[in-house]
């Protein structure tokens, strides 16, 4: 059965494993949580695309015991000793490397990287019995979202091998911007567009999100781009309809996640 692809928020640093009084991560992790209930059937294996990895070309993770990598700075000791013992999938690697370099785009298989905390955090939420064989994208360097789009249309066939495509980042990916009330609107605008976009039909969805700058507040919600450029992996994976599933105030900005399906 073939799966969905999905782009998650996955929050800041290792946010779900610290004590949080005012409630900051709490419906997020909740959306996180839920994710198995939205899938058809379990997967056989995971692919998920983190901002937190730019290569020149893509590059997917070959160790077939990836270590966690703490890409994180300033906080509490003990969440530099969480764990997330998923194997990971070497074969898969290949499979998605080839699929990619016989659409005439460039990919590597990096064997001895591990998964940085685009990767783990978010996956202890969702999936926390890591025995689901991972396998970590890179995004490239370029971040050129025509071919994002491409690659995920080249990945595509892996929805009908049990594979789950999970993009991960943050649909408002501006530092400056958390905390601030100044940037609610913005950040409100640029997501309606995102949103919208979502659903169109995947060609006109395609067309739409290569152009992203040109939306309202693009480049105040998205300085860089390496937050947003995953969901266009995932989007770029889907012919069929774009929704958003989950949509929350954080940090006095607008966050989405989203299921193509």
């Amino acid at each position: 059965m073939q799966q969905p692809t999905f782009f998650l928020p996955h929050g800041g640093g290792p946010c779900f494993f610290m004590d949080d009084p005012r409630g900051t991560w709490t419906g997020m992790a909740a959306f996180l949580r839920a994710l198995p209930a939205m899938l058809p059937e379990r997967p056989k294996a995971v692919l998920v695309v983190s901002g937190h990895w730019e290569t020149n070309g893509f590059a997917f993770t070959g160790n077939p015991a990836p270590p966690l990598l703490y890409d994180y700075y300033g906080f509490p000791d003990h969440t530099y000793a969480l764990r997330y013992d998923a194997p990971g999938a070497p074969v898969l690697a290949k499979r998605a490397a080839a699929l990619l370099t016989v659409a005439g785009i460039s990919a590597t298989i990096d064997p001895a990287r591990g998964l940085d905390h685009g990767v783990f955090v978010p996956l202890k939420v969702a999936l926390p019995d890591a025995d689901l064989p991972v396998v970590e994208m890179s995004v490239d360097r370029t971040l050129d979202p025509a071919l994002h789009l491409a690659a995920g249309e080249a990945l595509s066939a892996l929805r009908d091998e049990g594979v789950l495509i999970l993009a991960t980042g943050m649909s408002f990916h501006n530092m400056r911007g958390y905390g601030d009330p100044r940037f609610t609107a913005p950040s409100a605008a640029f997501d309606a567009w995102l949103t919208q976009a979502a659903a169109r039909p995947g060609p006109i969805r395609a067309r739409e999100l290569a152009q992203w700058e040109g939306a309202p507040a693009a480049r105040l919600s998205h300085p860089a781009a390496e937050h947003l450029l995953p969901l266009m992996v995932a989007a770029g994976a889907s012919n069929g309809g774009g929704e958003r599933i989950y949509s929350e105030k954080v940090m006095e900005t607008m966050i989405s996640g989203f299921r193509f399906n």
